[in-house]
């Protein structure tokens, strides 16, 4: 949620609830307007049964996949739902789906679980985009 947040805002804000939102949003990439809806789901909520999270996978076109630098867990479940995610969508057209993995909190290093390295690496064996951020800074 924060990092969506500052997407939208250029605001930071540290503390949110657990609540799925969907955001609209228009910006100009390259001189033509973009509209952008994002469905915005805490990881607590994409535990639940497998229907919803089929659902948010079919509503979409592309994925953002964050975890925590600091969360060795939240980094450990990205393999299974990028999976998911490519079973669900390349299964019914040949062309691939656009997924980026994106390690947050950067700012945090010192508290840093999970290294750059294998950020990298997971995005590569996947054939997903990779960027590390801080929503904070």
């Amino acid at each position: 949620a924060a990092l969506t947040v500052r997407f939208l805002t250029r605001r930071f804000i540290g503390e949110y609830g657990d609540m799925e939102f969907i955001y609209s949003h228009n910006l100009t990439v390259d001189g033509r307007e973009i509209l952008f809806h994002i469905w915005d789901v805490p990881s607590s909520q994409q535990a639940e049964d497998g229907s919803s999270e089929e659902k948010r996978i079919q509503w979409a076109d592309s994925f953002v996949l964050v975890y925590s630098i600091c969360d060795r867990a939240s980094f450990n479940i990205l393999p299974l739902k990028i999976q998911f995610i490519k079973a669900a969508k390349e299964g019914q057209s040949q062309e691939k789906v656009p997924i980026v993995i994106v390690g947050n909190k950067r700012d945090l290093h010192h508290q840093r679980e999970v290294s750059s390295e294998e950020g990298r690496l997971l995005a590569l064996s996947l054939d997903c985009g990779f960027y590390e951020v801080s929503a904070a800074e």
